[in-house]
């Protein structure tokens, strides 16, 4: 059977290519043009996934994200327009797994699409060791190799990789990094966290660039292997 994917957008013109893009990618959409019909439909029939506008004509596309996840772990990618940084940041501290930019290519929405669908398969978080393009990392033993060579981290930086190898693909904003490395009274200390990063970049990242870690500017970071 077809995984079911709820899509909510005001425009119709957008949600039309929406549904004709999931469908020649396999998936059956099921459309939605305000908040109250997104939750209802997520509600009565749960979907597999759901791709939501941010400015939706009867609410907030955020509070949308915030109510679905109070009840199911579907990913939740939202589509916002450019300039819209400080909507995108709430939606992601809502609980969306991730973000496409208006307008978008039909390519990068369904393999954004796919990862988050992966990712709700087998938990991550159980597993002794996550291994990705030759970095392995032991969360037991709290060690890290690249290429089979140890790698030397400090507590921070293993923390920080663990956070984000455990969320994968996942788009991870400043705030929730701070406050689940460093805590609460931490979480608008960005330049905390750039620094190590950088640090932790320099120690696991190939010389011709950025294998494992991606910035998205003014956002976060993603664990890409």
């Amino acid at each position: 059977m077809s995984r079911r994917i709820l899509v909510c957008d005001d425009e119709p013109q957008i949600l039309r290519a929406l549904k004709v893009i999931l469908r020649e990618a396999g998936f059956e959409a099921v459309p939605a043009q305000t908040a109250e019909e997104a939750l209802d439909r997520a509600a009565v029939h749960p979907p597999d996934a759901a791709i939501l506008d941010l400015v939706l004509p009867d609410g907030d596309g955020v509070e949308v994200c915030r109510e679905i996840r109070s009840w199911s772990p579907m990913p939740i990618i939202v589509l916002s327009a450019v300039g819209e940084e400080d909507a995108k940041v709430r939606a992601l501290e809502a609980g969306a797994d991730d973000y496409v930019t208006k307008p978008f290519g039909a390519r990068e929405l369904i393999a954004r699409l796919e990862a988050a669908l992966r990712r709700v398969g087998p938990a991550t978080a159980t597993e002794p060791r996550i291994v990705a393009e030759g970095l392995e990392i032991d969360l037991a033993a709290h060690t890290v190799t690249r290429d089979g060579a140890e790698v030397h981290l400090t507590p921070i930086e293993f923390r920080l990789l663990e956070a984000l190898a455990r969320n994968r693909g996942r788009l991870m904003t400043h705030r929730a990094l701070l406050v689940e490395v460093w805590g609460p009274e931490y979480a608008d200390d960005v330049s905390v966290l750039r620094g190590h990063l950088a640090n932790l970049r320099r120690k696991i990242e190939p010389a011709d660039g950025h294998r494992y870690i991606r910035t998205d500017s003014g956002v976060g970071y993603r664990f890409a292997a």
